[in-house]
Parts: C-alpha cells; sequence; structure tokens
C-alpha cells in the first residue's frame, strides 16, 4: 500500500480566527551539540514537480528540489546577504556594471567532470533563454568573461543593483555545459535525472509517489551532508499533508503545508516544531486584480469601490487566521526597506462604496444588484479559494454579484494570460528578493505579453510608472531607488489595476528530530545540506 494509506477525507475543524500571530516553536538544541549522520529524511510538497531542475520554471516544487542537485553561485542569509556556495568570493566594479566571481576549486559533476567558470557563463545564458525571470534580472548583462576555469566575470550594460541577490541555488541553478550543450536543454533528459554539484545525487523518480535523492560522498562542503537519503512526496491534499507529518510518515514540510485552520490544533497536540525561519528570499502578496479591458473594471469609480468595500484586517482574520499582515502595496512589508507605510486612499467605507458605484451609473436593480462578474481562482492553494470567497461576501453587500470559478493551475493560467477570458481574479504573487524582480512584472506595460504566464495581468498602462520602474532597474543610490519605489506604490494604491490585501506568513512545520534545515533566507528551498536527524531510539 502507498504511503497514503488511503487517508480519508476528513473534514479539519474550525478554530476561533486569530488576533494575533501563533507563537511559534523553536529548536532550543544547544548548538555545541555536533549534528548526527545517517538516516532518512522524508519531505513533503503540496504538488509533484514538473521537472527536477528549475531551467524554465518557478513553480515552488521544481524550486525544492532542484536546489539538492544543482546549486548557486551565492546563498544568502536571513538578512539577504549574500554567502559563498559556488564561488568563494566575488567583487562588484564602482560602476556596477562588472561583477567577477571567483569560483571554489576542486568541486566536481556528479559524474566526476570539472566544475569550472565556462559551466557558470553557460548556465547564465542559457538562463537568459528560457528561464521565466532571468530574461529580466540579466537583461543588462552583455557578456560572460571566463578568463580562467575558477574566474567568472559579468559586463554589464547598466548597472543591475539588485542583481547580486539573483544567485541562490533556486533562482539561478549552475547546470553543467557538457549536459546540455548542443541539446534542447527544455527536453534534456538532466531534468529527470540531474546531475549536480549539490550535496544530494538524484536516486529514482516514481511519478505520482516521491523522488529519491542519496548523499554526495564526494560533495566539496565535507562532512557535509549529514543525513544518507532525502526522500521527497507529494500530495495535493491538504489533510492527507497534516496527517503525515502529525503520524511521522513525513519529517517536514514548508510555506504553510497544512490547512492554516488545523495549526493550532497541531500546536497544541503535536510535538511538531513551527518555524518561520527560511522564507524571506521570497515574500509574497496576495491581491484581488481587475481585467483593466472590462467594461466594468475599466472605470476608476468602480475599482475605487470594490477597494472600499473590502476590509483587509477582516480578511486577515478570516482568512489567514492572523497569520500574515495586510498590506495595501504591491511591495511586501517583508521587503521593508522598499515598502510603502502609507495608507490606501480607499479604507474600508460601505457608504463610500455605494455612493461611488451609483457616480458610475450603476444603480441598484429590483434585487439589489448592480451587477454580476465571475471571480477566477486557481486550486493551487486553499487561501485562494477562501480569498475568493470572502470578497463575494463583501461585494454582495454593494451590490456587485459575484460568481466564482476555479480550475487548476494550467486552465486557469491559460484563460487569464492566454485567453484573458476573466473580469477579476484573486491570485498571489512572489516580490522575491527586489522589488524590480518580483513586482515590475505585473505592472510594466511592457510586460504585457499574450500567453506569457504572471505577467501584467490586468493590461495596466502608466507612462510614470514605466519611468519609475525602468529607473529602479539601474539606480545604484539606495536612497533614490526607495524614493523611486515609494512614488511608484503611491501611484498603484490610487490608480488601483490591482487591490493587494495580504502578505502571508509562511511556516515550515518540522518533526522535533529534525534540525538545521533552514539556515539560510531560501530555507528548504536552499540544498539542505546543514540537515541533521537525532539518531533512531
Amino acid at each position: 500500500m502507498s504511503w497514503l494509506m488511503q487517508v480519508s477525507r476528513r473534514g479539519c475543524p474550525l478554530f476561533v480566527a486569530f488576533l494575533s500571530l501563533l507563537a511559534l516553536n523553536a529548536n532550543t538544541r544547544a548548538d555545541t551539540i555536533p549534528p548526527h549522520t545517517g538516516g532518512t529524511l522524508t519531505f513533503i510538497l503540496p504538488s509533484e514537480p514538473s521537472t527536477l531542475v528549475s531551467l524554465a520554471t518557478v513553480a515552488q516544487p521544481v524550486i525544492a528540489v532542484s536546489s539538492k542537485v544543482s546549486e548557486g553561485l551565492l546563498t544568502y542569509d536571513y538578512n539577504l546577504n549574500p554567502l559563498p556556495q559556488l564561488a568563494t568570493s566575488w567583487e562588484i566594479s564602482p560602476d556596477g556594471k562588472t561583477y567577477t566571481f571567483h569560483l571554489r576549486p576542486g568541486v566536481k559533476w556528479h559524474d566526476g567532470q570539472d566544475f569550472t567558470s565556462a559551466d557558470v557563463a553557460w548556465s547564465i545564458e542559457l538562463l537568459k533563454k528560457v528561464h521565466p525571470r532571468a530574461s529580466s534580472t540579466f537583461a543588462n548583462v552583455i557578456q560572460i568573461k571566463t578568463p580562467d576555469p575558477l574566474t567568472a566575470v559579468l559586463e554589464l550594460s547598466h548597472p543591475a543593483p539588485y542583481l547580486l541577490r539573483a544567485f541562490a541555488a533556486g533562482e539561478t541553478p549552475i547546470v553543467a555545459r557538457h549536459i546540455y550543450e548542443g541539446t534542447d536543454a527544455l527536453k534534456n533528459p538532466n531534468g529527470n535525472a540531474p546531475i549536480g554539484t549539490g550535496p544530494y545525487i538524484f536516486s529514482e523518480w516514481v511519478r505520482g509517489s516521491h523522488v529519491i535523492f542519496k548523499r554526495n560522498p564526494n560533495y566539496w562542503d565535507k562532512p557535509k551532508p549529514y543525513i544518507d537519503q532525502l526522500v521527497v512526496k507529494f500530495s495535493t491534499d491538504f489533510v492527507v499533508r497534516s496527517l503525515a507529518l502529525e503520524t511521522g510518515q513525513a519529517d517536514i514540510g514548508y510555506r504553510t503545508p497544512v490547512a492554516l485552520s488545523d495549526l493550532n490544533r497541531l500546536k497544541e497536540k503535536t510535538n511538531l516544531v513551527f518555524d518561520t525561519r527560511g522564507n524571506n528570499y521570497s515574500y509574497s502578496v496576495a491581491s484581488l486584480h481587475f481585467n483593466l479591458d472590462d467594461p466594468h473594471f475599466s472605470n476608476l469609480k468602480v475599482r475605487q469601490a470594490v477597494a472600499h468595500a473590502i476590509d483587509r484586517d477582516a480578511l486577515l482574520r478570516v482568512v489567514y487566521f492572523g497569520y500574515g499582515t495586510a498590506t495595501a502595496t504591491p511591495v511586501a512589508p517583508g521587503l521593508k526597506t522598499f515598502h510603502s507605510t502609507a495608507p490606501s486612499p480607499y479604507p474600508y467605507d460601505v457608504a463610500a462604496a455605494n455612493r461611488l458605484l451609483d457616480e458610475a451609473n450603476y444603480p441598484r436593480g429590483a434585487d439589489g444588484t448592480r451587477f454580476r462578474v465571475t471571480l477566477d481562482y486557481s486550486t493551487f492553494d486553499d487561501t485562494f479559494r477562501r480569498n475568493a470567497e470572502f470578497i463575494r461576501s463583501a461585494l454582495a453587500k454593494v451590490g456587485i454579484a459575484v460568481t466564482l470559478r476555479s480550475q487548476d493551475i494550467a486552465t486557469y493560467a491559460k484563460r487569464v494570460f492566454t485567453d484573458r477570458d476573466f473580469s477579476l481574479v484573486s491570485d498571489q504573487y512572489a516580490n522575491l528578493y527586489d522589488p524590480t524582480v518580483g513586482v515590475q512584472r505585473l505592472y510594466w506595460s511592457k510586460n504585457f505579453r499574450i500567453g506569457v504566464p504572471f505577467t501584467n495581468l490586468s493590461h495596466y498602462h502608466n507612462d510614470k510608472v514605466d519611468q519609475l520602474l525602468e529607473a529602479a532597474q539601474t539606480e545604484n543610490d539606495p536612497d533614490k531607488r526607495i524614493a523611486l519605489f515609494n512614488e511608484f506604490q503611491s501611484i498603484i494604491q490610487r490608480e488601483l489595476p490591482d487591490i493587494n490585501l495580504v502578505s502571508p506568513q509562511f511556516i515550515t512545520i518540522a518533526n522535533p528530530r529534525v534540525h538545521d534545515h533552514s539556515p539560510t533566507a531560501d530555507g528548504l528551498e536552499g540544498n539542505l545540506s546543514s540537515v541533521w536527524l537525532d539518531p533512531a531510539p
């Protein structure tokens, strides 16, 4: 019988909404105790990855497995300061247009060949062609020089002040040139059975069940890794994931792998460890997006009315059980330097919403309805559904009748980004480590690209916003860059191509026998080389 053990889908009990964050457990084992070696760690994911190398996708399950085999030049501490990985040191020229990386000597690919600067140059050029974000992240990189096997020099046409934070394993995986050269990268078998430099060697992928990685005995950072085996299992059912963690069938899950309504029960009834560390390389913001080509929402007064109708604080309590931070701007509060704390010019005010809809010539009918629209969401995360239900209820109070329509992520992406068959969308977007990388894509008019997922879905166009975003791309003065993003956020808050709602707090849940799983900002999306387990009793 499979690991799922045919678990029945019984509903989780609902608990009273939290007004403050649940106090999170921390592993208090002293740092002086040396790591134990051996054992198998079982990591559970909410869905099966489509590939094991994050070359052409930014899907979370792919990033989570890719980084165990394919490493990055750098990793990052909790404050996003760079730390060595495949690069041991680096310099940036005073004009911000030359990045020099000195690579780690003696590193071998899993097939025994040497890792060199040629692999770095090949990987970045390949990512520019196939990766959803790398084409813009590395847009200013015009040449990559390799003066010797352990030096890679990136030459830029213009400064890119965010670039040094782009080299994490999940975001910019370094792959083997000798594996990919002369092939179609998207069809290369390395995506299904990867060869990398990382702490784990690919062993098997049983579709629909699990992926197994074995310890790399020749890893450059000896004596790491400490565990013998990493097993990655998948389940789309949050009840199954909760029970797997509770019963020990899974050791760890990340980005809050269980229903938020179940967190308090798990904390009270189990000895599981709850940890927020390792989630700050990629903050997210949940939003309600308008299709500005829709005749209802091309009217600013209607969008203002919708904004007035939504109580963010209530949504945070009801949908997220307090696990997050309400935000009116697209830059997540976690990106403290860039996040604007200016309040929304459209606070919760049902009377103002009704007045604006009257002014927009949408009177109530005999049944109290002004007009009807459909709100789309994907089933990737249960909070998307709960957000949609909350918004439907809020808009009903001002006479807007909302029909909900759910679909899997592939159908949703086609409907929204290819067919543009939508009026309203409830979704969530990652800011990543910098607004230029994670936020600009949603508001830059040049990024309205039909058929390309997770781009400017509202079809928003504001010349001033374009100027601000493009200036921030190359501005090296930190204070000037902050000012540019503050002005950008002010315009977005006024013009409302979308309504930003909440930045969720993500929680890793682990068995107490698991230690040192998230020593860097990318947490379980890092390489897991430091993780270790208590010995079996």
